[in-house]
């Protein structure tokens, strides 16, 4: 032993000496630090269980009795044989996937005193075995039939508590006496009837042990109902906005409107749209989320209506008097109000006018405002002519320097003057030149309400099938 240990011995000493010598020689490198020893992670070992020198009588039977009771339990690993010499263990047979090849290996390798597994399970590929699908059929149909007695009770659960809702739905008059109107009764009766269907199918499912398909099926519903909702935005706005105008009633039937620049009577209000017949006899059908964000001006919520009309004098007239005739005028007609009284306003000095507004109120129950306006219009412009008022078209004077005398104007104050100073007295128009203001027709002043329309409303809402979808509601108080 000392002699072959020796050359190791006269090595060892041999690399000492270099090293002390390049230390000595080197001092920079004599003095420079070690580097740090690192230990190599790249590859570890795996601790391996140790095999034991000797193996205990019957320990191999141990080991097989104890694989095949594992095999044993589970159905796949019928076709498996083992065997065990030394701890060694041999498996055999077939199976139906290379994945449930690995996993009988992993079971064996698993059991106490096992040293190695050598396997040799081949893969079945047999026709019956690897048609999977039939298979998992016939497990289908075979769970199915097991779970017929079950899935009849879920279903007949089901079915009584939708019956049940849609009983409860079936209380019309109860609904119709707590909502306010027949619409929200009918959404108030079909929650009612999904709420208690979508319960029924819930307690149905999880009767049958179907959380993960029931959790499954509202995440999925939720997301739809989000996709949904923003694909039919304007029509859930519509939806809700015809709820809101069915609380509201911001009008009546037959009302006349404008809703923005829209004009006509109302027919109905349905649960999309409004209706609306114009003044000419057209149908006009507006969204409700259009009428619901809309200026709405209701003409006939107040019987008493002002109409109002321009008329212009010549510049050089007096408007002061100009007004108090046309108030006059405007008062003495019978289907003026007297409170408030008519009366005008100067809105404007033109160049060669003045234009004066007339005002005047009408009850709309007994008079047309087209008519009595029409009416005060004429009556009105022909006072103002009879009483010496000129109304005049635009004139523009036109001025060559600054020496030239104005253009004479007809009409004027001045010139008037002048006409009276050379003929040496006051200027009378001739009789055949003066104007005489024609008889009154009496037929001409008929201002009763027009009817025509208001008519056909009433007898549209009379014969309409739709009538019973009406959402308005003359008995609750308008908005």
């Amino acid at each position: 032993m000392e002699t072959g240990h020796h050359p190791l011995r006269r090595l060892c000493a041999t690399l000492l000496g270099v090293m002390l010598l390049t230390g000595l020689t080197h001092p920079a490198l004599a003095l420079l630090p070690a580097a740090p020893e690192t230990p190599d992670t790249s590859e570890t070992a795996a601790p391996e269980q140790p095999i034991e020198q000797e193996q205990e009588p019957g320990e191999d039977e141990r080991i097989s009795q104890r694989i095949k009771a594992i095999f044993g339990q589970l159905p796949d690993y019928e076709n498996v044989q083992v065997r065990v010499e030394e701890g060694v263990v041999f498996l055999s047979g077939t199976l139906p996937d290379a994945e449930t090849i690995d996993e009988a290996v992993g079971i064996a390798e698993l059991v106490s005193g096992v040293v190695t597994v050598e396997n040799a399970i081949e893969r079945d590929l047999s026709v019956e075995e690897n048609l999977s699908i039939l298979g998992q059929a016939r497990e289908l149909i075979d769970s199915s039939i097991i779970l017929l007695p079950l899935l009849a009770v879920a279903v007949l659960v089901a079915l009584i508590i939708g019956a049940l809702g849609y009983i409860i739905a079936g209380f019309g008059a109860l609904w119709k006496r707590i909502a306010p109107n027949a619409f929200l009764a009918e959404l108030i009766r079909s929650a009612i009837r999904f709420v208690f269907v979508v319960g029924g199918i819930v307690i149905a499912l999880d009767m049958l042990g179907a959380g993960a398909l029931l959790g499954a099926v509202l995440g999925g519903a939720g997301l739809i109902g989000i996709a949904l909702g923003f694909a039919m935005r304007d029509t859930i706005e519509n939806y809700v906005a015809s709820i809101m105008l069915s609380l509201r009633q911001p009008f009546r039937p037959n009302d006349h409107v404008v809703i923005d620049e829209l004009e006509g009577r109302v027919i109905r209000l349905t649960s999309r749209a409004t209706i609306l017949m114009t003044l000419q006899g057209n149908h006009l059908r507006i969204p409700n989320s259009q009428v619901f964000k809309a200026v709405i001006l209701n003409y006939t919520r107040n019987p008493q209506r002002r109409f109002d009309f321009e008329l212009g004098i010549d510049a050089d007239d007096d408007p002061r008097a100009a007004m108090k005739l046309g108030a006059e005028v405007l008062e003495g007609l019978g289907f003026v109000l007297s409170d408030p009284a008519p009366g005008g306003r100067v809105t404007q000095v033109g160049d060669s006018n003045i234009v004066i507004l007339f005002m005047a109120w009408v009850d709309q129950r007994e008079a047309d405002w087209f008519k009595s306006r029409s009416l005060g219009i004429a009556a009105v412009k022909e006072a103002l002519e009879e009483g010496g008022f000129a109304l005049p078209e635009p004139i523009y004077r036109l001025r060559f320097d600054a020496r030239t005398d104005p253009l004479p104007i007809g009409g004027s104050a001045k010139l008037m003057e002048a006409m009276a100073d050379e003929g040496g007295g006051e200027t009378t128009p001739a009789p055949d030149k003066q104007r005489k203001r024609p008889p009154i027709d009496e037929s001409a002043q008929d201002v009763r309400p027009e009817s025509e329309i208001s008519e056909l409303v009433e007898a549209e809402r009379a014969s309409d099938a739709e009538q019973a979808n009406d959402l308005l509601d003359s008995s609750r108080p308008v908005e």
